[in-house]
């Protein structure tokens, strides 16, 4: 962390970020009712950091599709099966809620260029971590998730945090 500080001012930032801990899998066959990808790398990265998701502050999902953003909340255990529509009436994934969802806009405000969307995210997570996001800012931001999909199965989910 001491090389990490002495970047740090080198190039006049005011908050770093470190990748805690990033996860990267690719599809297997499995059973119906067993552990998807997503859910398998979102356990890993919990228990790999010791946090979970009461923990974060922000998260940008791949939501391609509106389905998929409700499906992810769950996978990445925002909530419990059949209550991601919940997270979206209660408020809790707005901007001011408890933990904001894909600030960005997301992928179906942004587009989904491939390749292109994981850096996007990345950058927007960033930016909330440093306090530099403008009107999308997210207060005291400083845990902040990342889930994204690949073709062919793959998923990274990837922790964020303020230092």
């Amino acid at each position: 962390l001491e090389e990490a500080e002495r970047k740090k001012r080198e190039l006049g930032l005011n908050q770093a970020v470190r990748v805690r801990a990033s996860i990267l899998r690719s599809s297997w066959d499995r059973e119906p009712g067993s552990e998807s990808l997503v859910e398998r790398c979102s356990r890993e990265i919990y228990a790999e950091t010791g946090m979970g998701p009461n923990d974060l502050n922000i998260v940008e999902l791949h939501d391609a599709s509106a389905p998929a953003e409700l499906i992810a909340y769950e996978k990445i255990s925002l909530c419990g099966a059949g209550e991601g529509i919940r997270l979206i009436s209660d408020g809790v994934t707005k901007l001011v809620g408890r933990v904001p969802v894909s600030t960005s806009g997301g992928l179906l405000r942004k587009g989904h260029p491939l390749g292109a969307t994981g850096l996007a995210q990345c950058a927007e997570l960033v930016w909330q971590l440093r306090g530099q996001a403008g009107v999308r800012q997210v207060e005291g931001a400083r845990l902040a998730l990342q889930h994204n999909l690949g073709l062919g199965g793959a998923c990274v989910v990837t922790l964020y945090q303020a230092v």
